[in-house]
């Protein structure tokens, strides 16, 4: 296929433009339209080789459109497209082995506000810095191209070229070359069921989405008429982030919202199809679902029946957590009140494994097969994007404001995140209690868009009973500005009380082998509802957390037990007990011949 090929069988008629001129294209089988010449070679006033800025004019419009598949948009997603060629010797990772995700630890970061700069060749100067709290992965936030100047990415419409703003292609380039030198896996977050409302052009050229069937809008034609070319639009992009561009996985965006009646889901297919590159590439490539259904079939292996993706993240934990921590019982918070949500999350994968939903109304989610799924494919965390993003004014777990978590239980966050049966994803900052916001913010262009996302979000929380005043400005730079992690905090003070515990608990993880055993069966866990004591046993480890706001004991099981890793406030171990103080826990391994 010529690089200047393009699908478009809406049209009656596609020219290539560039500069002034322009070029007819000739149509083939399938609504494909391709420029004259040798071989399908592109008109010799067309460069065959370095970089061209370029358009499509269908039917003869005075508009030229960006090319659905572009790798570049120098001037944003309304500006014509510009060809790419990586430099294939810019790459030094030939010796790069890969990352499996079992046993390893994930780092969440959003480009824009993860350093001053907001860039991909910025992030770079801080791998050593994820390296020293044991990072494996680093999962970057959807970098492909949106309009506007900073966004949280999910507004993307052009899925094949990265952004402007971090640098685009090359940086791209550099920052997984970068990492991979550094011993780092990166995995992509990838938006596959919906566009952003701005600078969208794909419906123009044939029949990419379907009518109201997501939540944000119209949703991807994955099984309807033109949904083979479409559903092949997904897999190459696929492929060109593991392939072209060597990065180690992907995370996929609310797959629930998928809509996909063919004999084999998009989902299953893109599997096979990774799977087939990794053994090629001789390295793991890891696919990560974001799913709402609570359902391993996921990530069950399609030998078994299942769809056979490699994990998906579980927001149960999540929310057991949050609501051990807080004591926030609001919305989907309410199910997860008694202390043995946590206990039965983590023994059992997930809360709602078929049992009553009180915020859906409904019954939700299957049962885990604890006796065959690994505990690696689920991935969980304390906090990320969309929990800390998606609350009113953007708050962390750590936030200074009255009624958020003091150190201690933010080291138990830590402790129950990176010490528990799965794997586990850390949010930017959270090492070190980033008094930052993480608020939703937006730089759309458009009036009419700009203005209906300022006062949607208003009004959402505004009927959840937030004041509206404390409600950020999505569209007020300043909201982009305030989410900016400010990196001077991580050098004194309680910052670096925390960062040392978590670089505590990435030097226990790796020398644990306990801590990263995958077996469900290992498990045991206890929740005193009277305390709100919690247990956590795997194999010769034990987590003891005190969740409540009162000192409580809590007897050890008979033999020698040896003090890994504490909350500042250290418990006390006198013989075969431990003194709690309120809002702390230890971790205590089997002290080696005392059985």
């Amino acid at each position: 296929m010529s690089r200047f090929d393009v699908w478009a069988p809406a049209a009656a008629a596609v020219d290539l433009v560039v500069g002034d001129d322009a070029v007819a294209l000739r149509p083939r089988d399938g609504g494909w339209w391709t420029p004259d010449g040798p071989d399908g070679a592109p008109d010799p006033r067309v460069p065959e080789t370095g970089e061209v800025d370029y358009g499509y004019r269908l039917d003869g419009a005075d508009t030229v459109l960006p090319d659905p598949r572009s790798r570049r948009q120098p001037d944003g997603v309304h500006g014509r497209s510009r060809t790419v060629e990586l430099d294939p010797d810019a790459w030094t990772d030939g010796a790069w082995t890969g990352r499996q995700l079992a046993g390893s630890v994930v780092y969440e970061l959003h480009v824009g506000t993860f350093t001053p700069e907001g860039t991909l060749d910025a992030a770079l100067g801080r791998l050593d810095h994820l390296r020293s709290i044991g990072v494996d992965l680093v999962e970057l936030m959807p970098v492909n191209s949106f309009d506007g100047t900073h966004n949280w990415g999910y507004d993307g419409v052009g899925w094949f070229a990265v952004d402007e703003t971090y640098g685009g292609p090359a940086a791209y380039q550099r920052f997984v070359d970068g990492c991979h030198a550094a011993g780092l896996g990166v995995v992509q977050d990838v938006v596959y069921n919906h566009l952003g409302p701005s600078g969208n052009y794909l419906p123009a050229y044939g029949p990419y989405l379907t009518e109201g069937r997501t939540t944000w809008g119209d949703a991807v034609n994955l099984d309807a008429e033109g949904s083979g070319e479409v559903r092949r639009y997904v897999l190459d992009n696929v492929a060109m982030w593991l392939r072209d561009y060597h990065v180690d996985g992907l995370r996929l965006d609310a797959v629930h919202a998928l809509v996909d009646s063919s004999p084999v889901h998009l989902l299953e297919e893109m599997a096979v199809e990774v799977a087939a590159l990794s053994a090629h590439q001789r390295r793991p490539l890891t696919l990560i679902a974001e799913s709402d259904l609570n359902d391993t079939r996921m990530v069950t292996p399609r030998e078994g029946g299942g769809r056979g993706l490699d994990a998906q993240w579980s927001d149960d934990y999540h929310h057991a957590v949050h609501v051990a921590l807080t004591g926030e019982t609001s919305g989907y918070y309410a199910d997860f009140e008694p202390l043995s949500a946590l206990a039965k999350v983590c023994e059992r994968g997930f809360f709602h494994d078929g049992t009553y939903s009180s915020f859906r109304e409904a019954d939700h989610g299957r049962p885990v097969d604890v006796e065959h799924l690994p505990t690696w494919r689920l991935v969980v965390a304390n906090q990320n994007h969309d929990q800390v993003g998606n609350r009113a004014r953007g708050d962390r777990l750590s936030d200074p404001a009255p009624g958020h978590l003091d150190d201690d239980r933010l080291a138990l966050a830590a402790m129950l995140t990176l010490l528990g049966p799965f794997t586990p994803m850390l949010w930017q900052g959270e090492e070190w209690a980033a008094s930052t916001p993480f608020a939703f913010f937006t730089s759309h262009t458009d009036p009419e868009i700009a203005e209906a996302t300022r006062h949607g979000r208003i009004e959402e929380f505004a009927r959840m009973g937030w004041d509206p005043d404390t409600v950020p400005d999505p569209q007020d730079p300043a909201t982009f500005t305030a989410s900016k992690l400010d990196w001077s905090e991580a050098e004194g003070g309680r910052h670096a009380v925390l960062l040392a515990l978590y670089r505590r608990l990435a030097e226990v993880r790796r020398s644990v082998p306990a801590l990263t055993d995958p077996s469900f069966t290992a498990v045991r866990a206890t929740a005193d509802e009277r305390t709100r004591v919690f247990t956590l046993a795997r194999r010769d480890t034990l987590l003891v957390a005190n969740l409540g706001h009162e000192p409580a004991t809590h007897p050890l099981p008979a033999g020698g037990w040896d003090v890994l890793v504490t909350t500042p406030t250290a418990p006390g171990v006198a013989g075969s007990v431990v003194d709690l103080p309120a809002g702390t826990g230890l971790l205590l391994r089997r002290t080696p011949g005392s059985d």
